[in-house]
C-alpha cells in the first residue's frame, strides 16, 4: 500500500460518520420536536421576554441566554427533514407550528416593547438584526449542517446549543416585534428578512444532509398521489433554493461593493483641499460620498471619479455631496474661523494651566525631599526626638480673624523637652528652612 493510500484510508476513517449515526432515532426525535404545545409554549414565551430584555438593554449575554432556551429550531429542522423524505404531512405540521411560533413571538415582543419603561438611546443590538450580510447566510448554512448532524448522532453533545446561538433565530423576531411596537417598517422588514434567510438556509442544510445520509422517503400506496406529493415537495424545494441562491449572490455583491467603497474612502480620505467625512451605501450598488473643505472643481471631480474607478466603482455608482466651505457665505466662514480661534485660545489656556500644575507638583516633591533631609538632621542633633511632623498651614487670630501662613513642626519625644531646647530647635529650623514663620511644638508620646 502506497503512502497516498495509507493517508487516504486514515482520513476516510476519521471523517466517516456512518458508524456514528442513527437515522431512525434522529427521524423520530426531529418529528417530536416540531410540536408547539405544553412546555414549548411557555419556554418560547420566556425566551422571547429574555431576548427582548437583552435587546432593550444592549446585553449580548442575555440575548445568548434567550437563544439557548428557544425551541424555534425544532420546526425548521423538521421542514428540512420533510422535504428530504417527501413527507408532506410532516411538512404541513412543521410549517404550521413554525408559523404559530413566529406569530406568538412577534406578539409577545411587540407587547413587551409597548409596555417597557426602558428607552433605547443607542440600539446597537437591534440595528445589528436589520441588515443581513453574507456572513448570516454562511452561519445559517453551516449551523444547519451542524444541527442536523448533531440530531443524527447516537451520542448527542452540546452542538445544538451552539447552533442555536450561532444561527440567532430569536433576536430577529424580537427586533421585528420592536418594529411593530414603534411602527418602524425598516426594523420590521429587515429583521423578518434576516429571520427568513436563517430559516431557509437551515432548512436547505438539513435537506442536504438528509439526502446525503439517505433517510428513507415516505412511500405512498397510491402512486398518483405519491407522484403528486413528490412534485409538490420538488416545487417547494425550488421555491426555497432559487430565492436563497439569488439572495446569497446579492449579499455577496453588496458585501464586495461595501469593501470597495471602504477601501476607496480610506485611500482618499483627504482629497486635495477637501476631506471625505462620511459615506453611505444607498441600495447595495450606490455609494454616497460626503465631502467638506474647498469646493471641488471639474478637474478634481473627474480625478475623484477616476480614483473610484480604480477600486471598481463606476461613475454611475457614486454620488458626491460636496458640502464645501467655499459655497458657504462669508458670515459663516467668519463664524467658523472665530470658533477655531476661540478653541486655540482655550487650548493655550489649558496648556498653561497644566504647566502650572506640573510646576506645583514638582515643588511639592522637592519640599518632601527637603523635609526628609531636615528630619534626619534634626534627629541627629537631638536624639531624644523619635518622630517629626512638618506641615504648612494657616494661623487665624481669634480677635480680628487675621490670617497668616506658617510652618508647623511637631517634635515627638518620650519625655518633655526643656523649653530652651524647643526654642533652640525653632531658631535652627528658621535658618535651615529660610522661613521666619516656623513654629515648633513638643508632644510627648
Amino acid at each position: 500500500m502506497t503512502l497516498y493510500d495509507t493517508f487516504k484510508a486514515q482520513i476516510s476513517g476519521i471523517a466517516n460518520i456512518n458508524d456514528h449515526i442513527d437515522i431512525d432515532d434522529a427521524s423520530a426525535r426531529i418529528k417530536s420536536s416540531i410540536w408547539f404545545k405544553g412546555p414549548n409554549v411557555w419556554i418560547l414565551a420566556f425566551s422571547i421576554v429574555i431576548a427582548s430584555v437583552g435587546l432593550n438593554v444592549n446585553s449580548t449575554a442575555v440575548i445568548i441566554g434567550a437563544m439557548l432556551v428557544s425551541p424555534l429550531m425544532g420546526p425548521i429542522i423538521g421542514m428540512g427533514l420533510s422535504l428530504g423524505t417527501n413527507d408532506t404531512v410532516l411538512l404541513r405540521d412543521a410549517a404550521r407550528n413554525l408559523l404559530i411560533m413566529v406569530i406568538i413571538s412577534l406578539l409577545a415582543s411587540c407587547l413587551y416593547f409597548v409596555l417597557t419603561p426602558l428607552n433605547l438611546t443607542n440600539p446597537t443590538e437591534l440595528l445589528a438584526r436589520t441588515s443581513p450580510t453574507i456572513y448570516d447566510v454562511l452561519i445559517a448554512l453551516f449551523g444547519g449542517l451542524a444541527g442536523i448532524l448533531e440530531n443524527c448522532r447516537k451520542e448527542r453533545g452540546t452542538v445544538i446549543s451552539g447552533v442555536a446561538i450561532a444561527t440567532a433565530l430569536m433576536p430577529p423576531l424580537c427586533t421585528a416585534g420592536y418594529g411593530l411596537a414603534n411602527l418602524n417598517m425598516h426594523y420590521f422588514l429587515g429583521a423578518m428578512y434576516l429571520f427568513l434567510i436563517n430559516s431557509v438556509f437551515i432548512i436547505l442544510a438539513t435537506y442536504i444532509i438528509v439526502k446525503y445520509l439517505r433517510f428513507p422517503s415516505v412511500q405512498y400506496e397510491d402512486l398518483s398521489l405519491g407522484r403528486k406529493r413528490k412534485l409538490i415537495v420538488t416545487l417547494l424545494m425550488l421555491a426555497f433554493i432559487v430565492p436563497s441562491v439569488i439572495s446569497a449572490v446579492s449579499l455577496v455583491r453588496t458585501n464586495n461593493f461595501e469593501r470597495k467603497v471602504q477601501s476607496f474612502v480610506s485611500a482618499n480620505r483627504v482629497f486635495g483641499r477637501s476631506y471625505i467625512y462620511d459615506y453611505k451605501i444607498l441600495d447595495g450598488r450606490t455609494a454616497e460620498i460626503s465631502l467638506t473643505g474647498d469646493q471641488l472643481d471639474e478637474a478634481e471631480l473627474t480625478s475623484l471619479y477616476s480614483s473610484a474607478a480604480e477600486f471598481g466603482i463606476g461613475r454611475d455608482h457614486i454620488v458626491v455631496n460636496d458640502h464645501s466651505v467655499g459655497v458657504i457665505s462669508n458670515d459663516y466662514e467668519k463664524m467658523f474661523k472665530g470658533i477655531s480661534r476661540n478653541n486655540e485660545e482655550l487650548l493655550a489656556k489649558k496648556d498653561a494651566r497644566i504647566s502650572e500644575l506640573e510646576s506645583q507638583i514638582e515643588a511639592e516633591k522637592r519640599s518632601e525631599d527637603e523635609y526628609v533631609q531636615i528630619t534626619r538632621e534634626l534627629r541627629y542633633r537631638y536624639q531624644d526626638i523619635s518622630d517629626v511632623s512638618i506641615s504648612r498651614g494657616l494661623n487665624i487670630a481669634s480677635e480680628n480673624m487675621d490670617v497668616s501662613r506658617r510652618i508647623n513642626v511637631i517634635a515627638f519625644t518620650p519625655q518633655p523637652l526643656d523649653q530652651s531646647i524647643v526654642s533652640d530647635i525653632e531658631g535652627w529650623l528658621k535658618v535651615r528652612m529660610n522661613d521666619s514663620t516656623v513654629v515648633v511644638m513638643n508632644i510627648v508620646r
